[in-house]
């Protein structure tokens, strides 16, 4: 099964592609979607969801794995993830009938065994489970894997296809 990870955001949206066969999992690709910070918050949604569409297009995942917004306590900054997020759900909702999502919590409690992990235990599990030499870059990168990673190692146990 072709797992498509994706931490959503408004500067940087993180993604990565598994592959999860009988409980292998293989790293196929990651990364990050930037938008420049000069742009109108418009334009910055729309590069979001071409680049988003494109990379469903390219990747034909067979489920999408995205985490769910935790909001920090700048509103503003909150506010505009969440559009982002809105966008982001609309474009795999369209192209992909099983997306699943995903707390924070139940995303670190399932790769690293602890709800409360720190960045890099997760970092850290991320690169263990995936066999890989570094460190996934960007840390949005890693989050998006370790989404992908959630949704393989649960059994789908989340369920909250939309179709």
């Amino acid at each position: 099964m072709r797992i498509l990870g994706i931490d959503p955001g408004y500067a940087i949206v993180g993604y990565g592609i598994i592959e999860s066969d009988a409980g292998k999992l293989v790293p196929l690709d990651y990364g990050a979607i930037e938008t420049p910070a000069k742009l109108p918050t418009a334009e910055r949604l729309v590069m979001i969801e071409k680049r988003v569409t494109e990379l469903i297009c390219e990747v034909k995942p067979d489920e999408i794995a995205i985490e769910e917004l935790f909001f920090n306590t700048n509103i503003t900054t909150g506010i505009k993830v969440a559009q982002a997020r809105g966008v982001i759900l609309l474009c795999c909702a369209k192209l992909c009938p099983k997306l699943f999502e995903y707390t924070p919590l139940q995303i670190k409690s399932t790769v690293t065994g602890n709800g409360t992990a720190a960045k890099t235990q997760v970092q850290y599990m991320v690169k263990s489970l995936l066999r890989l030499r570094d460190t996934p870059k960007p840390d949005d990168a890693a989050d998006a894997l370790a989404a992908a990673i959630c949704h393989a190692l649960s059994a789908q146990g989340v369920k909250r296809g939309l179709k």
